[in-house]
């Protein structure tokens, strides 16, 4: 080969390897191991789908009980839940279980209120701290197992058990008790710290698999039994709170309301908006003539709803055990594809009626 061909080729070579490196300073994203991660060091949220820095993604969610009383609303830092769960509990009264995943920094958080066994099976499947003020003898067993990492402003089932953590909560003198107990970010640290907690998250519990995100938006277009979905009243699910969703086309969310009026957080003032609704039927029974309820998070047999732009859809889940994420179907047995954004779930007892228009 001679001088002038091989100068020739080195340029060429020289040349590709040049754009190579372009292209790669350049490219918005570079796959790594499987996990889809952005140069500027984001990632996809597991909760949203929305671009996350890389250190909140390994940060470990807290799982905070809120109450739905009148007594005590706004709650504080509940426009933070990505993912928003409303149950009912005894006395005709539902409570919220709020999955936060970007909680340092916020001062107040609560107010927080007791916890019942059935709302650890559903948080589990997040791996969350779970913050609550104490709860009921039969989440004794599951509360105390060595798996749980709680924070509790009381005895954490109630009749018994630790207090862990409880130093860390504090009362504000706005609100009568109980419905002033609060916790920081601050002290979920140093509680979780003195606790032994990992803040990151735990590659034997948590699981990155949960929902399935669309490719750009999905309307439900596809689904031609597809129902209307501009409002969405849980009134007969949620008879005391009366929780109800209006969509606001502009936006393209959903605005939640309870007790007839906006529902806000109080650190901000906003509206809580969702992209997605679940209404995930549930089997359910009465447990003790206190009224304490019982229901089975554990099932592949129930069905439900998913709404979303203006619309909604007929759907099953399946739910395997505690760590397993709830997967969501359509009516042809395919994984439904959730939009971008924050999710509320009504763990709905199964015979009551959902509204829609």
């Amino acid at each position: 080969m001679n001088k002038k061909m091989m100068k020739t080729r080195l340029f060429a070579l020289l040349t590709a390897v040049g754009f190579c490196i372009i292209a790669v300073l350049v490219s918005p994203s570079v796959a790594v191991s499987g996990t889809e991660s952005y140069a500027d060091g984001e990632v996809h949220s597991v909760y949203t789908n929305e671009l996350i820095p890389a250190a909140q993604a390994s940060q470990r969610p807290i799982a905070v009980m809120m109450p739905t009383d009148k007594a005590c609303q706004p709650s504080y830092g509940i426009s933070n839940a990505k993912i928003l769960y409303e149950i009912m509990e005894e006395g005709e009264i539902s409570r919220q279980l709020a999955i936060i995943d970007n909680w340092q920094g916020l001062d107040r958080i609560g107010n927080i209120r007791s916890c019942r066994d059935y709302y650890i099976s559903i948080a589990t499947e997040w791996d969350p701290i779970l913050i609550h003020f104490g709860g009921v003898c039969y989440m004794a067993d599951r509360i105390t197992a060595p798996d749980i990492n709680n924070l509790s402003g009381t005895k954490e089932y109630g009749t018994g058990g630790e207090r862990p953590g409880a130093g860390s909560f504090f009362r504000t003198t706005d609100r009568k008790a109980p419905h002033n107990a609060y916790i920081s970010a601050n002290g979920i640290t140093s509680a979780c710290q003195a606790l032994g907690y990992s803040l990151s998250t735990r590659p034997d519990y948590y699981n990155t698999s949960h929902f399935t995100f669309a490719n750009g938006v999905n309307t439900l277009e596809q689904y031609g039994n597809a129902i209307p979905g501009n409002v969405i009243d849980l009134s007969q699910i949620f008879t005391y709170t009366k929780s109800y969703f209006t969509y606001d086309a502009a936006s393209g969310q959903y605005l939640k309301n309870l007790h007839g009026k906006p529902q806000t957080d109080g650190l901000n003032g906003q509206q809580l908006t969702f992209s997605n609704i679940i209404i995930q039927n549930t089997n359910w029974s009465k447990r003790d003539a206190k009224g304490y309820l019982a229901f089975q998070t554990i099932d592949s047999t129930s069905d439900g709803y998913y709404f979303t732009k203006g619309r909604g859809i007929h759907i099953t889940w399946k739910k395997t055990s505690d760590y397993s994420p709830t997967k969501y179907y359509d009516d042809n047995g395919n994984e439904i594809q959730i939009n971008e954004g924050k999710t509320y779930i009504a763990v709905a007892q199964k015979g009551r009626n959902i509204l829609y228009s």
